[in-house]
C-alpha cells in the first residue's frame, strides 16, 4: 500500500485552467482545512477520507479557496486522487511551501502532473507554476516527478541550504516557460541526479542567488541550463559562485549559456560548467553579456559531443567587452558533417587550451 506522510506546513491553492480566460470571480478566499473534515495528524490513523472531502469542497467552491494542511501534524494519506476540473480560482502557484526549517519532502511513488495543456494556448494568462519554495532553510526535496506544469515546474525563492535530488520533471518540448526549476535570491542549493525535459530552461539561475551546484542533470529537450536572464529593466542583479558539473544536454536549444540584457548592471562571477556531454545540443556554448558594468568569470571545461548548430560556441559581448573567460579540453563538432563546427566572438577576451573548434577570435 503506497503511502504518503506529510510533516509541514502545506498550503494549496488550486486553479482551475479552464477558466483561465474569464475574470475572476469575486475576491474572497474560503479555506478548507483537513482537521475540520476529520483528519487526526497523528501519523498513525488514516486521514485519506478527511483530505478528499476537503479538496471536494476547495474544488467545488466558486471564486478563490484554499486546502489548508496545518502545522505540526502528520498525514498519513494512502491512495487519493485530488482531480479537477474545478470551480475554484486561485492565484499561483498550485502550491506554496514558505517560512520552513529542516522540512524533508519524499516523493516516493509520487507524481503531480499540472495538466498544463488547456493554459498554454493562453500565453496572456496567469499561469500557475506547480511548487514554490520560498524563505525556505535546509530543505530536503527527493524523488518526486512533476509533469505538464502550467509554467515553470519548481520555483525556489529566498531559499538557503536546499537538497533536490532524484526529481523527473517533464513537459513537451513546445511547452512554453515550462522552466525545470527557477533559482532566485537563494544560496547554497544543490540540484543533483535529476532528470529534465522542458519547453524552457531545465534550470534558470536568476539574480541574487549564490553558491548554486547543479550535478549529474540529464536536460533535453529543452533550453539548457542558464544564468538568467539579469539585468531586465535596468536592474542590478548578480549571480556567484556556480558549479554545474556532469551534466548532459540531449537535443536542447541551448547547452551552457549566461545571458545579460543592454542597461542592466552587476556581475556574474565565478561560474564554472564542467564536464558536459553533447547530443545534438543547437548552442552548446552562448554568452550574451550586454551588462553596461560587469565583471564576469566563467570556466568552460570539459565540453565533448556534437552542435546541431555551426556556431557550437558564441561569445557575444556588448562595446565594453567581457573579461576572464576560459575554455579548457572543449572537443564540439558538428552533427552535420556538411557544415563543420566554428567558433563565434565579439569583444570578447579569455584563454583557450585544448579547445575544438578553434577559438582564435578570443583576445587576450
Amino acid at each position: 500500500m503506497q503511502r504518503l506522510i506529510m510533516t509541514c506546513v502545506l498550503i494549496i491553492g488550486f486553479v482551475s485552467p479552464c477558466l483561465c480566460l474569464r475574470s475572476m470571480v469575486g475576491t474572497k478566499n474560503t479555506f478548507y482545512n483537513v482537521m475540520d473534515f476529520g483528519a487526526h495528524g497523528n501519523g498513525k490513523s488514516d486521514d485519506s477520507h478527511a483530505f478528499s472531502s476537503a479538496w471536494q469542497h476547495t474544488c467545488g467552491t466558486q471564486g478563490t479557496s484554499t486546502l489548508v494542511i496545518p502545522p505540526k501534524g502528520v498525514f498519513l494519506v494512502t491512495n487519493i486522487t485530488l482531480k479537477g476540473p474545478c470551480k475554484a480560482r486561485s492565484l499561483d502557484p498550485l502550491i506554496l511551501i514558505s517560512n520552513l526549517n529542516g522540512l524533508t519532502i519524499d516523493g516516493s511513488g509520487g507524481q503531480i502532473d499540472g495538466f498544463g495543456s488547456t493554459w498554454w494556448k493562453c500565453r496572456s494568462c496567469l499561469r500557475p507554476r506547480v511548487i514554490s519554495f520560498v524563505s525556505c532553510n535546509d530543505l530536503t526535496v527527493r524523488k518526486l516527478s512533476i509533469s505538464n506544469s502550467p509554467r515553470a515546474h519548481i520555483t525556489i525563492d529566498g531559499c538557503n541550504g536546499a537538497i533536490f535530488s532524484n526529481i523527473n520533471i517533464h513537459a513537451p518540448r513546445n511547452s512554453p516557460n515550462t522552466d525545470g526549476f527557477d533559482i532566485a535570491f537563494s544560496k547554497n542549493i544543490l540540484i543533483e541526479d535529476c532528470t529534465i525535459a522542458t519547453g524552457d530552461d531545465c534550470i534558470a539561475i536568476n539574480g541574487g542567488s549564490s553558491y548554486i551546484n547543479a550535478t549529474g542533470i540529464a536536460c533535453g529537450p529543452g533550453h539548457g541550463i542558464s544564468i538568467g536572464s539579469l539585468g531586465k529593466h535596468n536592474a542590478h542583479e548578480t549571480v556567484e559562485e556556480i558549479y554545474v558539473y556532469n551534466c548532459s544536454f540531449t537535443k536542447t536549444t541551448n547547452g551552457a549559456r549566461i545571458k545579460t540584457v543592454p542597461g542592466g548592471t552587476g556581475y556574474a562571477k565565478r561560474i564554472t560548467f564542467e564536464k558536459i556531454k553533447l547530443i545534438q545540443t543547437r548552442n552548446p556554448i552562448i554568452l550574451d553579456q550586454f551588462y553596461h558594468s560587469v565583471h564576469l568569470t566563467v570556466t568552460y571545461r570539459g565540453f565533448q559531443g556534437t552542435s546541431a548548430n555551426d556556431k557550437a560556441i558564441n561569445l557575444d559581448c556588448g562595446p565594453s567587452g567581457c573579461f576572464n573567460i576560459v575554455l579548457d579540453q572543449i572537443d564540439i563538432v558538428s552533427s552535420d558533417t556538411s557544415k563543420p563546427a566554428h567558433c563565434s566572438c565579439n569583444n570578447a577576451h579569455g584563454t583557450t587550451t585544448s579547445t575544438v573548434p578553434n577559438c582564435s577570435c578570443l583576445l587576450k
